[in-house]
C-alpha cells in the first residue's frame, strides 16, 4: 500500500501516512476511533478493528463502546 492522505483532524503532525507499515496501521486505527468523524470509521476494516482492537490504546469509554459493539455482533 502506499502513501495514504489522512485527514488533519485525525492526524495533525503529517498529511500522509505509510499504512503498509503494521505498526503505523494500528496506531491510525486507534486515531481514527478516537479523533474520527462517522464518515472516518465507515471507511476502516471493521474486520481489523476487532482484530486489532487488544493491541490498541484508546481511553476506557472509547474501548468499552467498541467491545460492546462487536460483543453484540457476535
Amino acid at each position: 500500500m502506499a502513501k495514504t492522505r489522512v485527514p488533519r483532524h485525525i492526524v495533525w503532525s503529517k498529511r500522509e501516512l505509510d499504512l503498509s507499515d503494521p505498526w503505523l496501521r494500528r496506531w491510525y486505527i486507534g486515531q481514527v476511533l478516537v479523533h474520527g468523524r462517522a464518515e472516518d470509521v465507515a471507511q476502516l476494516d471493521w474486520d481489523e478493528i476487532r482484530r486489532v482492537l487488544p493491541e490498541l490504546e484508546l481511553p476506557g469509554e472509547v474501548r468499552r463502546l467498541w467491545e460492546g459493539y462487536f460483543r453484540a455482533r457476535a
